[in-house]
C-alpha cells in the first residue's frame, strides 16, 4: 500500500469535525461527504435545489485539488433527508454527471449535520 495523502482546499468547506476534506491512495482520492455550505460564508445554501448544486461544486472542487474531476469518478453516495426531492435531485445530478454516469446510491437519513438536506461523498480515479 502506497503513503495516503491528506486533501485540503480553501475553494470548498472546511471539514465541520476531525476529519479531511479527502483521502488519496493508490491511484483513488475518496471525498468526505460533502453539504451545501458555501466557502465564503460557511452557511448553508437556501433550499434543496440550492444545496444540491453547492454540494456538488464543493465535490468537484474537492476531486480537482487531488487531481481527479467528476468524470472520474467511480461512485456517488447521497444523503438526502427528503426522499420527495428525489426527482430534483436526480435532475441536478444529471447536470454534473451527463455522458459519465457513475455507480451511485441515494439514502434517506433522519438528519444531516448542521441541518443540511443533502450531503454527497464520492470515490474517483486520480492522477
Amino acid at each position: 500500500m502506497s503513503d495516503i495523502k491528506l486533501i485540503h482546499t480553501d475553494q470548498a468547506p472546511a471539514a465541520v469535525g476531525p476529519y479531511s476534506q479527502a483521502t488519496k491512495t493508490d491511484g483513488k482520492i475518496y471525498v468526505s461527504g460533502q453539504l451545501g455550505l458555501i466557502p465564503e460564508k460557511g452557511e448553508l445554501a437556501l433550499g434543496f435545489e440550492a444545496q444540491t448544486r453547492q454540494a456538488l461544486e464543493n465535490l468537484k472542487t474537492i476531486l480537482a485539488a487531488g487531481g481527479s474531476g467528476l468524470n472520474k469518478v467511480l461512485s456517488v453516495d447521497v444523503f438526502v433527508t427528503d426522499m420527495s426531492q428525489f426527482p430534483n435531485l436526480n435532475a441536478i445530478y444529471a447536470e454534473y454527471f451527463s455522458a459519465h454516469k457513475p455507480a451511485r446510491a441515494a439514502i434517506e437519513v433522519s438528519a444531516l449535520p448542521l441541518g443540511g438536506l443533502v450531503e454527497f461523498k464520492c470515490i474517483a480515479l486520480a492522477d
